[in-house]
């Protein structure tokens, strides 16, 4: 499967959720050109789905892992709470379980 098959199930999840429509693809970081996947300003909770996991995509690679740590540790310099997911996990339901656990439900 994809990371647009992954977008999709997502976006529904976070429907059924009862959560809030996210920002998609917000810069949150002014002197870099950092996006989140998905994001919420007001409780500054950022997701992240990496494809390409099993395939040696972007996030896998010894350049993509250092470059997602630095976007990710000043993520959370600058406050915001982050979830990563795979499109496995996504799939698979462990991120809906990991958000409705992370919602309180």
């Amino acid at each position: 499967m994809s990371k647009g098959d992954a977008i999709q199930r997502f976006e529904i999840d976070i429907r059924a959720l009862g959560l809030p429509e996210p920002l998609r693809e917000h810069q949150f970081h002014r002197g870099r050109r950092w996006r989140f996947d998905y994001c919420w300003l007001a409780s500054k909770i950022a997701v992240e789905i990496d494809g390409g996991t099993w395939v040696g995509g972007r996030h896998t690679s010894g350049a993509g892992y250092e470059a997602d740590c630095s976007k990710f540790n000043q993520a959370v310099i600058d406050g915001w709470k982050i979830f990563r997911f795979t499109t496995n996990m996504v799939l698979d339901g462990r991120a809906f379980s990991t958000l409705e656990k992370a919602k309180g439900g």
